[in-house]
């Protein structure tokens, strides 16, 4: 459908089956965005640890493939199919906590070991790991002042505080 035009001049993503509209981006979740890419890029790109892909398609089952806001895939082109796997994925979410919580379970059951809701709203990072039966266990939120290290590159850290600006 979308290949069609049907949903032309919209931003959709296919999750579960069903086609859904994604909301519209204020300044500080573009802002977030921006910031996680800048530091994800210079980070991993050079070393070729990992490809960064901003607002793209990651094929989490037959039936879901959602645009993460930011998504460390293993490194690759990417031409002809959309990634699987994730080390991380981050979502930023200012008017859509719901639905991007909502999104924990599409992630989880699709292996991406690691899932990040920016909440801008709250000024907080909820941190989603350790999947058993297809279901993060835990959550863990992060405020400013503190640090978050990825558990893929635990040679990295993210100041919460300059994520959300």
């Amino acid at each position: 459908m979308v290949e069609m035009g049907l949903f032309d001049n919209e931003r959709v993503e296919l999750l579960r089956g069903f086609i859904v509209r994604m909301s519209p981006q204020k300044s500080r979740h573009a802002g977030a965005v921006q910031y996680l890419t800048q530091f994800f890029v210079q980070a991993l790109s050079p070393s070729g640890r990992a490809s960064v892909r901003v607002q793209l398609p990651l094929a989490t089952s037959v039936d879901s493939e959602p645009e993460p806001d930011i998504a460390l895939v293993p490194a690759g082109a990417y031409r002809d199919h959309h990634p699987e796997s994730a080390y991380l994925v981050v979502e930023v979410a200012e008017t859509s906590l719901p639905a991007d919580r909502e999104k924990a379970g599409v992630y989880s059951e699709g292996g991406v070991l690691e899932y990040w809701i920016v909440d801008t709203a709250h000024d907080l990072i909820e941190v989603h790991t350790e999947i058993v039966d297809g279901v993060y266990t835990r959550v863990t939120p992060y405020g400013r002042g503190q640090l978050i290290t990825p558990r893929a590159f635990a040679d990295l850290t993210v100041a919460v505080a300059d994520v959300l600006g």
